[in-house]
């Protein structure tokens, strides 16, 4: 998850920006922001981002400006400088040996993803196919490769499947001597609990779709609600721009602000 990048400050500016956000979350306009409308501010926050994020992208690798991205448009772009020198044969010449092999899986890990994102298989990305190569939680037919990416991630015996120690060990990192945390304590309760359905001490690929990405679950809806509680002090069910201005520190660490990121921008580009 993307974290702020802006902490609250007093300046005319960002108060500014603050009311301006305020304001378009408040769709109807009544001075008051409900849980629905915090909902679709959320969602349009979040698509905004993904789009630009791709657009940025985009124009980054389409290198000939056809308005498509071929695999060897991207590869150039991100592995150019480490690819093989054909004279010399030799595959990232120009690193480190101890480096070669963790550069070799990132570019077979990119090219994967690549290729699940490539809908018709011939290796070249629509805008489309490369917002689901830049963002494949976002689109259900990579659900797939998101999975076995997190399995890559956090099974460091590589037996397929994700044990107690490595789901804390993704988390948390003890020091020497230190006593583990009581929310590690709790997160190891929820893995033995909730993660591992079947209780045979692991969680396989289909316990690990449940965890990441549960069909039940929408981040934006349970985000709404929580900003709402955290901050809706007459308990009415809707909030104030004084609500909201008085507990703006958490909405700058929440997707409601694109985390902290719209305050730096103009009311214009909203």
């Amino acid at each position: 998850m993307r974290s702020s990048r802006v902490t609250m400050r007093s300046t005319k500016p960002f108060v500014i920006r603050c009311r301006k956000i305020i304001d378009q979350m408040d769709s109807d306009k009544d001075n008051y922001t409900t849980e629905a409308e915090l909902l679709a501010w959320i969602k349009y926050a979040h698509g905004r981002w993904v789009r630009e994020d791709t657009d940025k992208q985009f124009a980054l690798y389409d290198q000939d400006k056809d308005g498509h991205i071929t695999w060897g448009e991207y590869a150039q772009q991100v592995y150019g400088h480490l690819l093989s020198d054909e004279l010399k044969g030799e595959e990232f010449y120009d690193i480190a040996d101890k480096d070669k092999e963790t550069y070799r899986k990132m570019m077979i890990r990119d090219e994967r993803r690549f290729k699940a994102s490539d809908k018709d298989g011939d290796m070249i990305a629509t805008r489309d196919e490369f917002t689901a190569f830049l963002h494949p939680e976002e689109y259900d037919y990579m659900k797939e490769i998101v999975i076995t990416e997190t399995i890559e991630d956090i099974d460091k015996n590589g037996d397929g499947v994700v044990n107690v120690d490595e789901y804390i060990a993704d988390m948390y990192t003890p020091e020497a001597g230190e006593p583990e945390p009581d929310w590690v304590k709790t997160e190891r309760q929820q893995f033995l609990d909730f993660r591992d359905m079947n209780k045979d001490g692991k969680m396989d690929r289909s316990e690990i779709s449940h965890w990441i990405l549960p069909h039940d679950y929408d981040h934006a809806d349970l985000e709404s609600k929580h900003l709402i509680f955290e901050s809706d002090k007459d308990k009415d069910g809707k909030l104030t721009r004084k609500e909201i201005l008085d507990n703006w520190n958490m909405f700058v660490g929440s997707q409601a602000t694109n985390y902290g990121e719209d305050l730096t921008r103009r009311h214009d580009e909203f």
